[in-house]
């Protein structure tokens, strides 16, 4: 197998949390928000730098507070305070969490009410692909304190911040896709019939751990003779036989940032029309790298791999979507939807997914992860193979 590239260094300099704390408050001046709030991990860690494997534990509540000018205001459990030296996070205010009856809501709504006294509007993260991760009960409790305020949602504004990613983020994603197409040719070379998914899943796991993935949280597969019909599962301990497709799609992870794309493989012969869906997906992904640039929207990138899949003679497309944002989660705003109009910019990183229903109960799924330049894409990982690939052992 080929080296990769070397891992790049972790972490980020302290500068860089400035500018993204910058770039979030000069949008809350254009909306007239005082303050706002996070309690999930990404926008927590993104903005604070703040990166605890304790967000796993649903005990503990934790919280940042972004004024309208100045650094974040961290509003954590005690058990986390000495974390934060190694951040660029200098007001941190905690309680000894977990404290059921006020597990940190009566200093969260007193700090946001010491920030937030201009125009009396806060912000919380509240629309789609987001959630609080605090009890209901707390944040009854926590609009009770602030009653005298106005709660906004913010989720665009801080999905638009983070959508553009700085020359060090694309970098740790760079390295998370290499680190999964090195592991994908090893899976190719190591494939046999008779495998059961779960055996084939854990071989590429295991390789992709050894190649410098710091965990690789996401592996799904789906398999089944000339096609599949189910993609967000598995792996199964079903076994692979001569007439079967195997898709694995995964997500390596690298310093908190992700890669997510899949491939197919066939075992033995297979029919000439799951070749022919194969060959259509990836002339599909073909369409919308030849358009992906500033200025296209996620709607016209839709329709430029829908029409390539339409004219294979495609029954249907029941992903919902084309691909997604990629980060520091697995999926990320935007969504390549139909009619979508989100604009593209030079910064973003983005999947291309097109999949389509090419026979009864069977599908063909396609993904690579590209970043969007200030011309055109460029792809962050080696590109599939052109053919689907055949498994002969």
């Amino acid at each position: 197998m080929k080296n990769i590239r070397s891992a790049p260094s972790r972490g980020f300099e302290h500068s860089e949390f400035a500018i993204r704390t910058e770039k979030l408050q000069r949008s809350m001046a254009e909306q007239q928000i005082d303050a706002l709030f996070f309690s999930t991990e990404a926008e927590f860690r993104y903005f604070s730098g703040f990166k605890s494997q304790f967000w796993k534990s649903p005990t503990r509540p934790w919280f940042l507070v972004v004024p309208a000018s100045g650094k974040p205001i961290a509003v954590v459990p005690e058990i986390g305070v000495a974390g934060f030296e190694q951040t660029w996070i200098e007001d941190v205010r905690s309680w000894p969490s977990p404290r059921p009856l006020d597990d940190g809501v009566s200093l969260l709504a007193d700090t946001l009410q010491g920030v937030a006294n201009t125009s009396g509007r806060i912000g919380g993260m509240l629309g789609p692909e987001t959630y609080l991760r605090m009890p209901a009960a707390n944040y009854q409790m926590l609009l009770e304190h602030l009653s005298a305020y106005q709660i906004v949602d913010v989720s665009k504004m801080v999905k638009k911040v983070r959508s553009i990613k700085s020359p060090t983020e694309v970098e740790k994603i760079r390295f998370a896709c290499d680190v999964t197409a090195t592991g994908f040719d090893y899976l190719l070379a190591h494939l046999t019939t008779g495998m059961s998914e779960r055996e084939a899943c854990k071989l590429m796991h295991l390789e992709m751990l050894r190649l410098g993935a710091d965990t690789c949280p996401y592996l799904i597969s789906a398999s089944g003779q000339g096609g599949y019909n189910n993609i967000i599962m598995g792996p199964t301990d079903r076994r692979l036989s001569h007439g079967d497709v195997l898709i694995i799609d995964t997500g390596a992870n690298f310093d908190g940032y992700f890669s997510d794309y899949d491939r197919n493989f066939a075992f033995g012969d297979v029919d000439r029309a799951t070749h022919d869906a194969y060959e259509a997906v990836y002339a599909s992904t073909e369409a919308g790298l030849a358009i992906a640039a500033p200025g296209c929207t996620t709607g016209e990138l839709w329709q430029s791999m829908w029409s390539v899949l339409e004219e294979a003679g495609a029954l249907g497309n029941d992903v919902g979507r084309m691909g997604h944002g990629l980060g520091m989660q697995l999926t990320e705003w935007p969504s390549i939807v139909e009619g979508g109009n989100v604009v593209l910019e030079a910064g973003m990183v983005m999947t291309l997914e097109p999949g389509m229903t090419f026979a009864a109960g069977k599908m063909m799924v396609h993904e690579e992860n590209i970043l969007i330049t200030e011309h055109g894409c460029e792809m962050l990982h080696k590109r599939a193979w052109p053919t689907l690939p055949i498994i002969s052992r």
